[in-house]
C-alpha cells in the first residue's frame, strides 16, 4: 500500500473503531436508570450523567477541530441545564459521536499526524469513560450490556 493510499484507509479505520465505542457506550448509557443519572458512588467524582457529558462535550471539540472550527475547551462537560434529563443526554451524545465520525470519514487523502493523533487521544478518553460508567453501572446494580455475551 503507498502512502497516498494510508490515510483514507487510517481515517476510515478509525471512523470505524469511532462508531464501535460509540454504539458501546450508548448502549451501556440506555441501560442506567433515570432516576439515578446524577448519582455518583463516592464525592468528588463526577454523576454517571456527568461523565456521559463529559465525554459528549469532548466529542463536539474533536468535531470542531476535525472540521477546522475553532474549538471550546473551557467546560470540560455539556451544561447540565442544556442536557437535565436522559433522553436530552443520549441524544447529545449520539450527536457528537456521528459529528466526529462524519468529520472523519471527510479527511482529506493526506490527513496529518496530528490530526489523527487526536483521534487517537479521544477514542482512547472514550474508552477509559466507558470502563467507569461500566463500575458505575455494576456499582448500581446495572449489568453492562456488553456482559450479556
Amino acid at each position: 500500500m503507498t502512502k497516498t493510499q494510508q490515510a483514507p484507509v487510517l481515517a476510515t479505520f478509525l471512523a470505524d473503531r469511532w462508531e464501535q465505542s460509540a454504539k458501546k457506550m450508548a448502549e451501556l448509557a440506555a441501560t442506567f436508570p433515570e432516576s439515578k443519572l446524577e448519582w455518583r458512588p463516592v464525592g468528588g467524582v463526577r454523576s454517571y450523567g456527568g461523565v456521559l457529558r463529559h465525554v459528549a462535550f469532548w466529542n463536539r471539540y474533536v468535531a470542531d477541530c476535525l472540521n477546522g472550527k475553532q474549538a471550546n475547551d473551557t467546560l470540560n462537560e455539556l451544561p447540565i441545564t442544556d442536557y437535565p434529563t436522559k433522553a436530552k443526554i443520549l441524544e447529545g451524545l449520539h450527536r457528537t459521536s456521528q459529528d466526529v465520525c462524519r468529520a472523519l470519514r471527510a479527511l482529506p487523502r493526506m490527513a496529518d499526524r496530528q490530526t489523527l493523533e487526536l483521534a487517537v487521544t479521544f477514542i482512547e478518553h472514550n474508552s477509559e469513560h466507558y470502563g467507569q460508567l461500566a463500575v458505575y453501572a455494576r456499582l448500581a446494580n446495572v449489568v453492562p450490556p456488553a456482559s450479556h455475551g
